[in-house]
């Protein structure tokens, strides 16, 4: 019923002068928060009728005019979180200080750091900050994602091993003249004595 009668007062109100910082309501201790939304470059009509502005979550609702002001009535005083809401456009969300006497105190909402007060005029002129994504962009391939590859790190550096090798390794030097031959040698002697135990 509650619910019903903030609708109903959402629409029936058409006060949106910009001087009327604050407007109480007949019982004398409600009060409407007023603003604008604004979406840069694209006309009003276009988005405006899907749009819908939230006062702490959905604890009051609004619409927005054709002209793209709003007015959410019945509010008392407090502290609450106003979003405009559209499936195109993503708005940042404003906080709303309402004092007992009604005055209005507008700031940015900042979820990380909290104590950071960044002040907004009243009434609310509420800028979209861009479009929504929805989709994540497709990766493309790359050459990159081939040659990191661990498949291919596996036969490329092997070959790369092989081929250096030789270029670090001087060949030409008499110590490791010495040394390869040696080598050479002990493997020799190893194989021969290997295939003389199959032998016997």
């Amino acid at each position: 019923m509650q619910a019903a009668l903030v609708l109903v007062s959402c629409f029936t109100d058409i006060e949106t002068g910009p001087g009327a910082v604050v407007s109480t309501q007949p019982n004398g201790d409600r009060f409407k928060i007023e603003g604008r939304a604004i979406v840069p470059g694209v006309k009003t009509q276009d988005w405006v009728s899907t749009a819908r502005v939230l006062v702490e979550g959905e604890e009051y609702v609004g619409f927005l005019r054709t002209d793209g002001s709003f007015a959410v009535n019945d509010i008392p005083s407090g502290s609450y979180v106003v979003e405009v809401v559209t499936p195109t456009y993503r708005f940042e969300p404003v906080r709303v200080d309402i004092t007992s006497k009604g005055k209005m105190r507008a700031r940015l909402v900042n979820y990380i750091k909290t104590s950071e007060v960044i002040r907004q005029p009243y009434p609310l002129q509420i800028r979209a900050s861009g479009p929504h994504s929805y989709f994540m962009k497709r990766e493309t391939w790359g050459w990159t994602d081939f040659l990191m590859n661990p498949m291919v790190m596996m036969m490329v550096l092997p070959l790369l091993i092989i081929v250096l090798l030789p270029k670090v390794v001087n060949t030409n030097d008499p110590e490791m003249r010495k040394l390869l031959t040696l080598r050479n040698v002990e493997a020799d002697v190893i194989n021969t004595g290997k295939k003389g135990e199959k032998r016997l």
